[in-house]
């Protein structure tokens, strides 16, 4: 895929459906991914019906058909990798940087101390300790690990749960991303049931609400959008390897002191990152995700670099 991407089409439509056995089926306000915006409205129903798996349809009747520029969202029946900007094509690799850049004083959570930046060596003292026309500076960064992009091991939330150091990075590097755009959801909270089309098993699961926005404003602390109990058990029981978000925490931080996710996730072995950034630039699938912290002995959470390859 390359800066200058094609762009994306969707439908929108109402639909009623007969099946040739009996019985029927309605839908308002339906939206489906197109492969471009050049199709009639015979093809809309049929990738309609493709991407709902229908059996047996006799007939399809949409109205209110409308084509708009949008962002693809992953329904099935769409090939996206066999289009010209595939990231299987020739030199067409493009690295997406989804990573908060930290600095002195930056504020990730509300209430949580923020870098703090010092020299242990400057540039100037460092000249009378190596060569003439040789200088280098070291600096001490103080902060907390959760700050910026961050990643969470189950050590974090368990005393006995593994700590940084004993992560396996064939689960941190190059997985497999299904990403599932809800940044225009009307519920804070994100459900089971938006992930039950998607292959998570063995996936870096990244949700993009497009909460990012809001990093580092006072408007990032309240209102955030989360995963429900409910789709914590699902990622965990279907085998997802890391489940990412681009919010202020992937538990509801306003619901009290529980945090349901976390705990779900983590005892499972599943990694969690926060605060992720520009997640609304990757396609629902193809992407390689990779977010992989250092290995600090005894330590739950540390800053991470994460991006994807495209």
């Amino acid at each position: 895929m390359t800066e200058s991407s094609t762009a994306d089409y969707r439908a929108h439509f109402d639909a009623t459906v007969a099946f040739a056995n009996g019985g029927g089926l309605s839908a308002e306000g339906f939206r489906l991914d197109l492969p471009s915006a050049d199709v009639a409205e015979a093809d809309v129903a049929r990738l309609f019906v493709q991407h709902l798996g229908l059996a047996l349809v006799s007939s399809v009747q949409l109205s209110g058909l409308r084509i708009v520029e949008e962002q693809h969202r992953g329904s099935r029946g769409i090939d996206t990798a066999s289009a010209p900007d595939a990231p299987d094509a020739p030199n067409a690799r493009r690295v997406v940087d989804l990573s908060h850049t930290i600095r002195a004083g930056l504020v990730t959570y509300p209430g949580l101390p923020a870098p703090v930046i010092t020299p242990h060596l400057t540039r100037e003292d460092s000249r009378a300790r190596y060569a003439p026309g040789t200088e280098f500076a070291m600096d001490v960064i103080t902060m907390i690990g959760n700050t910026g992009t961050y990643l969470d091991s189950p050590y974090h939330r368990y005393a006995d749960g593994g700590d940084l150091a004993s992560l396996d990075l064939s689960t941190l590097v190059g997985l497999r991303a299904e990403v599932v755009h809800v940044d225009d959801s009307t519920s804070r909270g994100v459900p089971a049931e938006v992930f039950f089309d998607r292959e998570v098993a063995g996936a870096a699961v990244l949700v993009h609400t497009g909460w990012d926005a809001h990093f580092g404003t006072p408007a990032y602390a309240s209102g955030a959008p989360y995963l429900t109990e409910e789709a914590a058990a699902y990622l965990a029981g279907q085998g997802a390897a890391l489940v990412g978000i681009d919010s202020l925490n992937i538990d509801d931080t306003e619901g009290g002191g529980a945090r349901p996710v976390h705990s779900l996730l983590l005892a499972e072995g599943v990694h969690v990152v926060e605060h992720l950034t520009r997640l609304g630039e990757l396609p629902a699938r193809g992407a390689r995700f990779t977010a992989a912290p250092p290995a600090v002995e005894g330590f739950g959470t540390f800053p991470v670099r994460a991006f994807a390859e495209l």
